[in-house]
């Protein structure tokens, strides 16, 4: 039992993914909240808002800045985030006259929205990835055995004979439909963040705009007016992960269905028991089922984080830190495990 298995030293090896956690990790944040004020400088830049010599001082002293992270931690105990810490930090190294112009217009939220942006960008690549892998090794079954018998199961009882490829169709469908639901999620998910301290960019005037256009260019991420509390674009994409565990979820049932009936199904390779030495458990597919029921119970965490008071809420802001990482990451950990459980499959049906 850990806090979290998806980063445990031992756990993580069954339930976890290394690329996908990398994403979540306190480097990737930092380095994704440093470059959206690189960027923020140099749009503003760009559009007359701040001048040029003072991008340039910014952009310098960012090149080679690293943050006292144990006066960060002290921050966010203070402060609820991260970010009030941080600029102190950059403006400190940024120094007379131009650190008046570091994070110049913007707000923490900012910040943090967009750095998690930034970061589920590579994430999803990464999901996308392993999603296209499944797809791959599902079809490659159903060239290997698609034509075999097979004997169809409802409600757990036997009913009539049908393919080997019938059931694969079964497993792979739900997965192409993820991909198309991906791409169209895509537009709306990864998007900049940038609404100033209550959304209206107020200090920018007629700038912001244009501002908000190269600063989106910049950080390769789409334009889109502030969501401060408008959270639906990461509900409906933790949707998306619940709903890929959940056919990874089915796939891995089925498949300890049949190796427990040791009939339809013959596997390279199974977990091992201290006490019975025979035995050859299906540990990835029960793990799939495990990921599935996971994720679905997450997800009625990030439908209650939708509910932002006003302009701004630091109670369903800090409800998405405690759950969306930990559904992306066990999203990658299940899709690694159903490509490894497709790859031990040496036989299906007769």
């Amino acid at each position: 039992m850990t806090v979290s298995p998806f980063d445990h030293p031992l756990l993580s090896a069954l339930l976890g993914d290394e690329e996908a956690a990398r994403h979540f990790s306190v480097e990737a944040d930092i380095d994704a909240m440093l470059a959206f004020e690189r960027a923020l400088a140099e749009a503003e830049a760009e559009c007359g808002v701040i001048s040029n010599d003072a991008a340039t001082a910014i952009g310098s002293a960012l090149a080679s800045f690293r943050p006292d992270t144990a006066r960060l931690r002290a921050g966010v105990a203070r402060d609820g985030v991260v970010v009030p810490e941080l600029v102190r930090q950059i403006k400190a190294a940024v120094g007379e006259p131009h650190n008046a112009f570091v994070h110049f217009g913007a707000t923490s939220q900012d910040v943090i929205d967009s750095s998690l942006v930034l970061r589920l960008s590579g994430a999803v690549d990464h999901i996308g990835l392993l999603l296209s892998e499944n797809i791959v090794r599902l079809a490659g079954l159903e060239q290997d055995f698609g034509g075999r018998a097979l004997m169809a199961m409802t409600r757990m009882q036997p009913a009539i004979p049908i393919r080997v490829g019938d059931r694969i169709a079964s497993w792979r469908a739900p997965l192409e439909r993820h991909q198309l639901r991906l791409k169209e999620q895509s537009a709306r998910l990864l998007v900049v963040q940038f609404g100033g301290a209550a959304g209206t960019l107020d200090r920018l005037g007629d700038k912001a705009a244009p501002v908000r256009a190269a600063l989106a260019a910049k950080l390769g991420l789409g334009d889109a007016p502030q969501w401060h509390s408008q959270r639906d674009a990461l509900a409906d994409f933790a949707g998306w992960l619940s709903l890929v565990t959940g056919s990874l979820g089915k796939f891995g049932q089925d498949i300890a269905l049949m190796a427990q009936g040791g009939m339809d199904i013959k596997l390279s390779a199974g977990g091992g028991s201290s006490a019975m030495p025979h035995k050859q458990n299906p540990v990835k597919a029960e793990a799939l089922v495990a990921l599935a029921r996971f994720n679905a119970t997450q997800l009625a965490g990030m439908h209650q984080a939708l509910v932002h008071e006003q302009e701004r809420s630091g109670a369903a802001w800090t409800l998405e830190w405690l759950i969306l990482p930990q559904m992306a990451v066990a999203t990658a950990g299940a899709l690694r495990l159903a490509a490894e459980l497709a790859g031990q499959i040496e036989s299906l049906g007769h």
